[in-house]
């Protein structure tokens, strides 16, 4: 769509426009997200790899829901209410310049954690309120210019609004860790109700089922490729310093087919089209493709533990180690089959596909525990979502 000099009413789209694909400002917002996925599962892989567990999943439980959750509510209003023209792109970059902020302070969040000191929330959140500036001018500006849509929005930005008030108490307020994290979760509660009310107890909006399937599908893809390259940079960095060996091209190739699998399964399943004959179950969907993201950016993580154990820097036993890619690669592969058999109903390949994602999770963990080699445990915990892909594939035939 090309860009407008004159601004357009934003008045609400056509939830059936046909063939609506994501924009390529949509696509490079995207690619800015996934910066701050990438620093959040560095400090995820360097904080599992030390064995300091609660640092880890605390920090990259709080830093990625925040990226995941702004994300989500603008891929929504864009499906609804894209313009495209200056005002919109400009609001936008400022929701992008908003990510770079929260990226820039994921590494002190992470830290104050580990130190045991109040967390050092006040770099992500200052990001977070930027991003949600342009988003809020977004909501407001819709509501301005679409009468039967209006309460609607302005729900939309009440809601944001007062959760904002919520993240700048937490910066504030001297909370232990625990006091943090109970205010995080009241405040992401608030700008959950937020959508659930627009859209149930209001007006939905004129949100569009093939797009918001293309959008989740895109920004899934893209961080599966983050992970992709730096695993590879990583064991690039091993093979300067020791050069080639037969488990670096083995975890290489096993890294990349991990993530091609998880692809495979993701894209087997068809969201689009049972959201458009169901769009009563967005909200699961979308909410539900939260921890979906988590585990896909997790999984890079998993497999930059790996890489540093090859290099001797680990400071954890092999069985975690394997853990550490087994989890995030279990919440991927099982949450995209609940996913869609939420979306789809039950149909008669469910169980065998389950039962082929967890025979090889059970048997890397089993292996590990047992004292078998490490890589050979990695490799199998690798064809968790090759199984599935296979069993559907040969079953659907």
């Amino acid at each position: 769509m090309p860009l407008r000099s004159q601004l357009q009413r934003m008045i609400g789209r056509d939830p059936a426009e046909s063939d609506r694909a994501g924009s390529n400002l949509e696509v490079f917002y995207d690619l800015v997200f996934v910066v701050a996925f990438s620093v959040a599962s560095a400090q995820l892989a360097h904080y599992l790899a030390q064995g300091h567990y609660r640092t880890a999943i605390t920090g990259y439980l709080l830093m990625t829901f925040a990226a995941i959750w702004a994300w989500i509510n603008f891929a929504w209003f864009a499906s609804a209410f894209d313009t495209d023209d200056w005002l919109f792109r400009l609001l936008v970059l400022v929701q992008m310049i908003g990510v770079a902020i929260m990226a820039i302070g994921i590494p002190g969040v992470f830290a104050s954690i580990d130190a045991g000191h109040h967390p050092a929330m006040a770099v992500p959140v200052i990001g977070y309120i930027v991003m949600r500036v342009g988003m809020v001018s977004q909501w407001l500006r819709a509501a301005a210019q679409s009468p039967e849509n209006r309460r609607s929005c302005l729900t939309y930005a009440a809601a944001t609004l007062i959760a904002q008030l919520g993240w700048v108490g937490i910066v504030v307020a001297p909370l232990d860790l625990r006091d943090t994290l109970i205010a995080c979760a009241v405040c992401a509660a608030v700008e959950i109700a937020g959508p659930w009310l627009a859209e149930t107890r209001v007006r939905p909006t004129p949100w569009n089922p093939a797009h918001i399937a293309e959008r989740y599908a895109t920004l899934m893809v893209i961080t599966l490729g983050e992970g992709v390259v730096g695993t590879v940079a990583l064991l690039q960095a091993v093979i300067e310093r020791a050069g080639w060996s037969t488990q670096t091209a083995v975890l290489g190739l096993a890294a990349m087919g991990v993530t091609f699998a998880m692809w495979w399964l993701y894209f087997l399943m068809p969201n689009g089209e049972a959201l458009r004959e169901a769009p009563q179950r967005c909200f699961e969907f979308g909410y539900g493709s939260v921890p979906l993201f988590m585990a896909c950016a997790a999984v890079g993580a998993g497999l930059h533990v790996a890489a540093l154990w090859l290099e001797g820097e680990t400071r954890i036993g092999d069985t975690a180690v394997v853990a550490t890619l087994a989890v995030p690669v279990a919440v991927f592969c099982l949450g995209v089959i609940a996913m869609n058999g939420y979306l789809v109903g039950a149909h008669r390949w469910q169980v065998p596909v389950v039962a082929a994602t967890l025979v090889p999770l059970v048997a890397g963990l089993g292996l590990a525990a047992a004292g078998a080699p490490l890589l050979v445990c990695l490799v199998l915990v690798c064809l968790t979502p090759v199984l599935p892909v296979i069993v559907v594939e040969i079953i659907c035939d």
